[in-house]
């Protein structure tokens, strides 16, 4: 006879691992914490975690170990921020918790202020951050016009796996498409392999397959690829053609957030990037 575990006992499983897993992806310089030299911890100590949101080790613990305790909005609250989660990790924790998110409009800690400012000084080179999942965090006057205009995506849709597999402006705006998804494609499944359990990423999994049939073909050749730069050709609908480098670099370990940035080639881009910047907002 097969005993089915009940639903609560799966959450508080599945939370106490997602917790530790957020725990041990982060360095203790991101957070401002001396690392030390005997440290052996993979990431923070759970009593590093305790001490940055404010709640006792002992009872921190307990949440990692799955036991039957409550936990309210207010401390969930602080967990994000001290393990710096993005939106989706953050929906994801209270999901798993089953509470309701006192502030679910929360900006990533991961973007803070100065990160901020640096993409408005950027401008008008398109910046943008990410994280490994495609879910756009933030992003500059420029970069959100470049491929369609974000301001006017819902922000649970801002993912570029999503937009260029399901919509028509971004799909237009991109030189080769079908090369185009196929490598995103690819490095999508390669960055999975690490979140295989997660659900934010097989709910992103499920819609895409659900969604186009163009990605269900190319997800099916299981092609892996790392991230990295690469030469590309924008059609833009207001500006026209753009010749730029696509560059990353990284906000913290590989797998985390990146700041995506594309640096144009030549002149005439850098032109046409400075005209698409200064585009009054109703003619975009």
């Amino acid at each position: 006879m097969t005993t089915v575990a009940p639903e609560s006992d799966v959450r508080r499983h599945e939370l106490a691992e997602f917790l530790r897993s957020r725990r041990e992806r982060i360095t203790p310089e991101q957070v401002g914490l001396v690392r030390g030299r005997r440290r052996r911890t993979p990431g923070l100590r759970r009593e590093e975690v305790a001490q940055l949101s404010a709640v006792g080790v002992t009872w921190y613990t307990w949440l990692e170990q799955a036991r039957e305790i409550q936990v309210s909005p207010q401390v969930l609250d602080a967990l994000a921020r001290a393990l710096l989660l993005d939106a989706s990790e953050r929906t994801h924790l209270f999901s798993l918790a089953a509470a309701l998110d006192p502030a679910p409009h929360t900006q990533c800690p991961s973007v803070t202020p100065a990160l901020r400012a640096m993409l408005d000084q950027l401008d008008p080179l398109p910046a943008c951050v990410q994280n490994s999942r495609y879910d756009i965090l933030a992003y500059n006057t420029t970069y959100g016009r470049l491929l369609c205009d974000l301001d006017k995506v819902r922000p649970e849709d801002r993912n570029c796996m999503w937009l260029a597999f399901t919509d028509p402006d971004w799909q237009a705006a991109v030189v080769d498409m079908p090369d185009a998804r196929r490598l995103m494609a690819a490095k999508f499944r390669a960055a999975m392999a690490e979140h295989l359990a997660e659900p934010a990423w097989k709910t992103l999994l499920a819609r895409l397959e659900s969604a186009s049939a163009e990605f269900r073909e190319v997800w099916a050749r299981h092609e892996v690829v790392d991230q990295g730069g690469k030469v590309k050709y924008i059609r833009n609908a207001h500006v026209g053609l753009l010749h730029v480098e696509h560059t990353n670099l990284w906000l913290g370990p590989a797998a985390g957030p990146r700041l995506m940035t594309y640096v144009p080639l030549d002149a005439e881009t850098r032109e046409r990037l400075e005209r698409l910047r200064d585009l009054s907002p109703a003619a975009v």
